[in-house]
């Protein structure tokens, strides 16, 4: 609940427009925080009511939008607690705390105003915001010095409210609290005695509010305060006076002592520093500012100076000092080492200079005499240098072989000089030459030769694979451009197949290759590098393409024809496993995308044939039967083993019988059954209007064709005329070159004076295929002429009503 609405309901009046006066009011005063349910008084005796008068009035509490903390009891007549209240969160600071609200009956119309003041009780303890205040206090602070502390906060009211503070401990701080106008108390710091950042850098100290309730409550503070150093120390010596010792001719920077001194302050004014003044002695030795390390910054003699006192100076950051003095005494030696100089200092040469070009000039001083004077220098071995003497105290650094830069780089060429004293001195020198680079060296292929791979119906721009080389030279003498070669490849320019990235040697894929189109090819990348004059070489790429299954089988055989219906004929006399035919069929992909296996997918009767799973060949799969019937149509599915396979389908007629005409009308009558037209329903209509005709007609005619041909059977079987081997025209053997690897033949016989002929068929040869015209309606006739049938294969007698034809 928000403070103004809390002051809205402490302030509350209501207006009630249809009363004329208040009849009558009652005052209450309870403390906060009473339970629920606690009572309150009994309004009906306090304002001279009755009870029943209570609940025949519907008496009810009227509080406006204010939350309701009353409630009363019609039966009791009285008034209670129906939530907790708070009087901090109802009023806040002000005093007094009062609830304001109305008691209404009905029948008739009576109002009463109820006023009931809150008391505070003491159940807020005193509160600071923070935990802790942090103070930074320089210990030159002075006495009387003040700081202004946070106040408490205590939500209750009067004498339950913020009544004093303290502050522990009271070493060098007092606790000063000033009182406002307003009845607000300010608490005060105030600094009793100096600081000594050196006894104490931090002191925590603890400020406690108190209230003036019962029971009494309080609430503390941590106050951390870190002492600020001054600079109230001078910085000391650890000792008046060092003595220390050097050997002539020592190295620079050689440590001869190191000084100390202390100081106690902190930070910047505790930091010690230390100097040398300028003297004579001064340039010959340094002393490190920070760490007081004394060491050798010049050369020095023994036979010049056998003693060096030196005075140090130590100070602060704030200016106090102190200072001790230093002892250098020199060390005699053999203190005279041959010194190495060297004239021209080389860089670079390049590898391409001649054997004897003079890397550098050196010069050798050994200001010794006699034998100590005496300077013998000599190069390390294993490196195509050499030195050689050329004045008095003058030396050379020549070639002495070619040099490859790619072999190595850099060469590190250390002089070495050593004098003839004992014991002998010696000095050394190191050169670092950089060989640079001349483009003596074309670029290399990683391989002699490259084979890829790529699976055809690409996508045009696809990275292939990528050709690499070394080339041992340095920088633009290395950097290597790879060039595609003009070539052809089928007459077509190779660009129009790859192309090279001329920077990073990716060949990539210009077209979509197909893999029954072209197989493979080559061509030839040229890598030339940045060099002036530039040097190359060149590599062959050969580009394999890979199949994809993207072409379905293809039947070679049967064929299959729209306007005729091809048979294969089988005896009705065939024996279990007896070769129908053979389906062959070809895919233009390869390896496994070629490979074709045959499945029957459907036939008249699936238990008569089977087809060979690998060759294709349709074999019967028991014997031939007379309840077998003439026609059969078996499909088979072409598949090839690709991912995903793709596959065609055949259709087979084969015909079971043992003689043609028997073929003839079973297959006439099947190309008819296709003929049917949309105008069924017509002819079944006309068939009923003549069917009685037809019936007796028929009848009558086949009767008559099996007595006639019954009679000719029996003529042909006494015959004793010789039998005429007959072949149809346009019959041919390929000898077993066409697609089929097994080539079989039938022969069919006449005799001279037969109505009737027979199929004779043979184990080897050719295979029977029977092919009919649908549009042949015919029946089989003998057919005379005046010319003999056998001298003229040809005539177009023998076409119609059907032909003979041999595929292979």
């Amino acid at each position: 609940m928000s403070t103004r609405t809390m002051r809205r309901q402490v302030l509350l009046f209501i207006s009630v427009l249809s009363l004329s006066s208040v009849l009558g009011q009652v005052s209450y005063s309870i403390p906060e925080e009473m339970p629920k349910g606690a009572l309150i008084g009994n309004i009906a005796q306090d304002l001279g009511l009755d009870v029943k008068r209570l609940k025949s009035g519907k008496a009810r509490i009227y509080t406006g939008d204010s939350e309701e903390y009353i409630e009363l009891n019609r039966e009791r007549g009285v008034l209670l607690i129906k939530q907790r209240i708070d009087r901090e969160a109802l009023c806040g600071e002000t005093t007094p705390c009062a609830l304001h609200f109305q008691m209404i009956l009905e029948n008739p119309i009576e109002f009463f105003t109820v006023t009931i003041e809150i008391t505070d009780v003491n159940d807020n303890p005193p509160t600071f915001e923070r935990g802790e205040m942090k103070y930074e206090i320089s210990e030159s602070a002075l006495t009387g010095a003040r700081f202004v502390l946070e106040k408490a906060i205590d939500d209750d009211v009067g004498v339950n409210g913020l009544n004093s503070y303290t502050l522990k401990p009271t070493d060098n701080f007092v606790l000063k609290t000033i009182s406002r106008g307003d009845g607000s108390k300010n608490v005060e710091m105030v600094l009793q005695k100096q600081l000594d950042r050196e006894k104490h850098e931090h002191m925590s100290l603890i400020l406690t509010a108190v209230d003036g309730g019962e029971p009494q409550l309080s609430g503390t503070m941590h106050i951390l305060i870190t002492v600020l150093d001054v600079n109230d120390n001078a910085p000391i010596c650890s000792k008046p006076e060092y003595k220390a010792s050097v050997t002539e001719n020592a190295p620079v920077g050689t440590v001869i002592t190191t000084v100390s001194a202390t100081d106690i302050d902190k930070g910047n004014n505790g930091k010690v520093t230390y100097a040398i003044p300028k003297s004579g002695a001064a340039g010959l030795f340094q002393i490190d500012v920070d760490k007081g390390v004394l060491t050798l910054a010049g050369n020095i003699d023994y036979e010049k100076r056998k003693l060096y006192e030196l005075d140090v100076q130590v100070a602060d950051q704030g200016g106090l000092s102190d200072a001790c003095k230093v002892i250098v005494e020199v060390v005699d030696a053999n203190d005279n080492t041959p010194s190495i100089n060297i004239m021209s200092k080389p860089h670079s040469i390049s590898e391409n200079v001649k054997p004897g070009t003079v890397v550098t000039v050196l010069n050798i001083q050994d200001p010794d005499s006699s034998d100590n004077g005496k300077v013998l220098c000599v190069l390390d071995e294993n490196i195509p240098f050499v030195m050689k003497s050329t004045t008095n105290n003058f030396y050379t650094v020549v070639t002495e072989s070619d040099l490859d830069r790619e072999r190595a780089p850099e060469y590190n060429i250390t002089v070495t000089c050593s004098d003839e004293g004992v014991p002998s001195l010696s000095s050394s020198v190191t050169l670092t030459l950089q060989i640079s680079d001349v483009n003596d060296n074309a670029p290399v292929f990683e391989r002699s030769s490259y084979e890829a791979y790529i699976v055809e119906n690409n996508t045009p721009g696809l990275s292939i694979f990528t050709v690499k080389t070394r080339d041992a030279d340095w920088n633009q003498n290395a950097r290597v451009s790879y060039i595609l070669e003009d070539s052809s490849v089928n007459g077509v320019p190779v660009s129009s197949y790859v192309s090279v990235s001329a920077d990073s040697g990716v060949i990539h894929a210009v077209r979509s290759f197909d893999y029954e189109q072209i197989k493979d090819f080559h061509f030839r990348v040229k890598a030339q590098d940045g060099g002036s004059p530039p040097l190359s070489s060149n590599v062959t790429v050969k580009i394999l393409i890979q199949d994809q299954n993207d072409n379905a089988p293809q039947v070679l055989y049967p064929v299959q024809t729209g306007g005729s219906l091809v048979a294969e004929m089988v005896p009705r006399s065939a024996d279990v496993g007896y070769l129908v035919t053979k389906v062959v069929a070809v895919d233009v992909d390869s390896g496994q995308n070629a490979w074709l296996s045959y499945k029957l997918q459907k036939a008249t009767d699936r238990a008569l044939f089977e087809v060979g799973l690998q060759n294709g060949e349709i074999r019967t799969i028991r014997q031939v039967t007379d309840k077998d019937a003439v026609k059969q149509r078996l499909i088979v599915v072409v598949e090839d083993n690709g991912q995903p396979s793709r596959s065609a389908t055949v259709s087979v007629n084969v015909a079971v019988a043992d003689s043609f005409p028997e073929v003839l009308s079973e297959f006439t009558d099947f190309t008819h059954d296709k003929e049917y037209n949309d105008n069924l329903t017509f002819y079944l209509v006309l068939a009923l209007a003549v069917v009685s005709f037809l019936f007796i007609t028929c009848l009558v005619v086949i009767i008559s064709v099996k007595i006639y041909r019954w009679r000719q059977s029996r003529i042909l079987y006494h015959s004793s005329l010789p039998v005429i081997p007959y072949y149809p025209p346009r019959y041919s053997d390929t000898l077993g070159t066409g697609t089929l690897p097994h080539v079989y033949n039938y022969e069919v016989c006449r005799t001279t004076d037969s109505r009737k002929s027979d199929c004779k068929f043979g184990r080897a040869g050719s295979q029977n295929v029977l092919i009919m015209d649908p549009s042949s309606t015919g029946t089989m006739q003998r057919i005379q002429s005046e010319k003999s049938i056998l001298d003229e294969p040809d005539s177009p007698l023998e076409v119609s009503p059907f032909e003979y034809k041999t595929v292979i």
